[in-house]
């Protein structure tokens, strides 16, 4: 089965993004979730992921003695309740390291694997008692795999096919927001694309949002902490000072016997760009007691890529995840993070680079103050990652350096 699954992704995604914008008319200070949201969830799950890849996935004359696996495997959900037992869940399942194949014909070739499958999937509750349920699980997932190749010949190719997913799970729920789990998912083989079977049994948890009482949100309303309703920002980055933000915060920094120093949270690129200007307009959709909020935004960003010179134009619409950290009376100290922006970029394969099709995703990450009377002013230092997430088999990504970044609320 092969469909052009990237865009039932991008769909998807593009709908959740702008149901977070719709306007809340009953609510203008945006303290109570938006319908959509009210009926959301997140699941996160850590656990070991098998597929039997062995010399029979190799064209002939090329094997190994030994393989490197390192089963440790994540999957990341976002969930819609369309029912109280039924929902729909969109999210990605991929190893912590990549399976790989050592010493090949024993002349020093190590060569990974790359796997990575988005799925989007129904979920089926079923309750056992008031704190206990089960679950089952069946969808479509979009497999990626990158193989290698060893002196420009190709020993194990690229595949990108659907592929149908299904999985069961036990729950225990805490409380009505968090439920932990124990889960078992599966992808059968796929002859036809030399692809072993996937599966995986983790543990972790869901937590679903809960809307706040009309009591609640009107206090939340008067208070007197600051969110902005609306933002308008101007950014210019410039690869002259370096991508050091960039490969801390995606580990990649190296530091004395360390190859991979830094946090994990964000992304590189193998494109990277000498200049960078932003336009970014964001709107508030929730605002929590003091601390959370979440926007929804667009962008228009030009960069010049370093090696080619390449010009280059994005456009996003994404979500904004914003957390503050320090309030007093002059200024709130704030970091953000957004990342799965569904976006059109204007040139495929950068600098010769395989960085794929021109439908791809913007993520960002930064820290910031607003200042100024009522805090009509806003600075922000942001970094800036353009990739497809591996929906593709190319993917390699494009660097966005700091940003300085000037913006006004109203």
């Amino acid at each position: 089965m092969n469909i052009k699954w990237q865009q039932i992704v991008l769909a998807t995604l593009l709908i959740f993004s702008m149901n977070q914008g719709f306007s809340q008319e009953e609510n203008t200070e945006k303290t109570k979730f938006t319908e959509f949201l009210a009926k959301s969830y997140y699941s996160i799950n850590f656990g070991a992921i098998f597929y039997p890849f062995s010399n029979d996935n190799l064209i002939d004359g090329f094997e190994t003695e030994t393989f490197s696996k390192n089963r440790f495997s994540g999957r990341m959900l976002l969930g819609y309740k369309i029912k109280n037992n039924l929902s729909a869940q969109f999210g990605v399942i991929r190893p912590a390291s990549w399976f790989k194949y050592d010493n090949v014909n024993n002349i020093g070739y190590d060569r990974s694997v790359w796997i990575n499958a988005w799925s989007l999937s129904l979920k089926k509750d079923f309750n056992l008692t008031d704190k206990m349920s089960v679950y089952a699980e069946a969808g479509i997932a979009n497999v990626t795999r990158i193989g290698f190749s060893i002196n420009e010949q190709v020993i194990y190719e690229d595949a990108h096919f659907a592929s149908f997913l299904y999985g069961f799970g036990l729950q225990y729920w805490l409380s009505n927001r968090w439920r932990l789990s124990a889960n078992g998912t599966f992808m059968p083989k796929s002859d036809k694309y030399n692809q072993p079977s996937i599966s995986q049994a983790s543990l972790g948890f869901e937590y679903h949002l809960q809307q706040v009482d009309d009591k609640t949100a009107e206090e939340y309303a008067n208070n007197e902490y600051f969110f902005p309703k609306n933002i308008f920002q101007v950014s210019y980055g410039t690869g002259a000072l370096g991508f050091g933000m960039n490969e801390f915060f995606s580990m990649n920094v190296k530091v004395g016997n360390f190859e991979s120093f830094g946090i994990p949270v964000f992304w590189l690129g193998d494109v990277k760009a000498q200049h960078a200007f932003s336009l970014t307009y964001q709107r508030l959709i929730y605002r929590s007691e003091k601390i959370f909020s979440l926007d929804w935004g667009v962008s228009a960003t030009y960069f010049q890529s370093q090696q080619g010179k390449s010009d280059v134009f994005a456009f996003s619409i994404f979500p904004v995840l914003r957390f503050y950290l320090y309030r007093n009376k002059n200024y709130d100290f704030y970091t953000n993070y957004s990342i799965i922006g569904p976006a059109f970029i204007s040139k495929q394969d950068i600098d010769g680079f395989e960085t794929g099709p021109k439908i791809t995703y913007q993520d960002t990450m930064g820290f910031g103050v607003f200042f100024g009377k009522e805090r009509a002013y806003n600075f922000e230092l942001r970094i800036m990652h353009y990739s497809n997430g591996n929906i593709f088999t190319r993917n390699a990504g494009v660097a966005i350096p700091i940003q300085f970044t000037l913006g006004k609320t109203f």
